[in-house]
């Protein structure tokens, strides 16, 4: 059998199954899944999504945009860019649980962004529907890195743009291995506590380690039909966010 193009949990074989282990681990730690992600990052978690929304802010003040939160998880950069754009945006996640806590988060909030349950490699989605699609820390744990970008790509319109907030591994070696220490050591045995699911944080730094580093997702994304795709390091490059845009037209062949 071929080597799963994405996501790889131990034990998982194929994409259907790194699908499906990803699906069932986040319902696991969706009602804690905050309050762990604000703990374990000292709320730096926060600045990474405001940064976020600072760099596609162009597009959420445009009122004509149609803007897609993808992964949103429990809608922590789904509700920034709302109260950013101010109106309604799109939200998916393929996770049921964690639209639930989304769901409930905007409502305490008074926003009115809609959510859809959809996996990201076959958005219910019409082609050249959507000028932003966003992911914070959802990409990584796609089954399929290029078919989900194919995807994304598909359903943006011409001069649409794509961000992706991602972990990856620090350009730095020294501080790289004591940041690897951190998550292989201590992260596992906090985050259980936190969560109640050490599986997960377990999972975190391995899903980080076996996805590709920050110049190498550039080159995915551009590979996948993306042009002008620009990134950044932030918080000495445990985490990076790149940008890229879709052509106003198509190559000529």
């Amino acid at each position: 059998m071929k080597p799963v193009a994405g996501t790889t949990p131990d034990g998982t074989t194929s994409e259907v199954e790194a699908s499906r282990w990803v699906r069932g681990m986040f319902g696991r730690v969706a009602h804690r899944y905050d309050l762990a992600n604000h703990l374990l990052s000292a709320n730096v978690d926060k600045h990474w999504r405001s940064v976020t929304v600072g760099r596609v802010r162009d597009i959420l003040r445009r009122p004509d945009s149609r803007v897609l939160d993808l992964a949103c998880g429990t809608g922590d950069l789904l509700i920034a860019m709302e109260r950013e754009a101010g109106r309604a945006i799109l939200g998916s996640d393929f996770c049921h649980p964690m639209l639930e806590s989304a769901q409930s988060k905007l409502k305490r909030a008074r926003l009115g962004s809609k959510l859809f349950e959809a996996d990201g490699l076959a958005l219910p989605m019409a082609d050249s529907s959507v000028d932003l699609i966003t992911i914070a820390f959802g990409f990584r744990n796609f089954a399929n890195y290029r078919a989900g970008l194919v995807e994304m790509r598909r359903v943006l319109r011409p001069g649409g743009a794509l961000a992706i907030l991602e972990f990856t591994q620090p350009p730095n070696r020294a501080f790289a291995a004591l940041y690897n220490w951190y998550t292989e050591r201590i992260l596992p045995i906090l985050g259980g506590v936190i969560s109640g699911a050490p599986e997960a944080y377990k999972y975190l730094p391995e899903s980080v380690r076996k996805f590709p580093d920050a110049p190498g997702l550039a080159t995915l994304i551009e590979t996948s039909g993306f042009a002008k795709v620009d990134w950044e390091y932030m918080t000495f490059g445990i985490v990076a966010l790149h940008i890229g845009r879709v052509p106003l037209s198509e190559p000529r062949r």
